[in-house]
């Protein structure tokens, strides 16, 4: 038997909006939208992010994050914090990496760029 990773369904208060946000922060594209959820994938495959609403409003730390790596990870960091990111603190010290939050509060980590 195998299993294969589909698809990351994420909560959300506005998940048009958040959808939109994180598709324009990856890079990635709309592959699914109607009055319920925006599903969002990398045009070169793999696994999705599906936004869907609820009514509840965050209110601890994730329990599950995505980190990424990028090239230049202040010029990223510059740029996710001009689409309405922000650095967060949740007690992590200096660290290589940078904790941040999307526009809903849901935190992520921009790793350091690796050679």
């Amino acid at each position: 038997m195998a299993l294969r990773w589909e698809e990351l369904v994420i909560d959300c208060r506005d998940f048009q909006t958040l959808g939109t946000w994180w598709a324009s922060a990856l890079g990635w594209e709309v592959i699914d939208q109607d009055e319920e959820v925006l599903e969002v994938r990398n045009p070169e495959g793999g696994p999705t992010l599906l936004f869907l609403n609820t009514p509840d409003d965050k209110v601890v730390k994730n329990r599950l994050h995505l980190d990424f790596v990028p090239d230049d990870q202040g010029a990223e960091v510059a740029r996710l914090e001009g689409l309405g990111a922000r650095r967060i603190d949740i007690g992590q010290g200096e660290q290589t990496w940078v904790v941040m939050a999307d526009p809903e509060g849901n935190e992520f980590c921009v790793l350091s760029a690796r050679s």
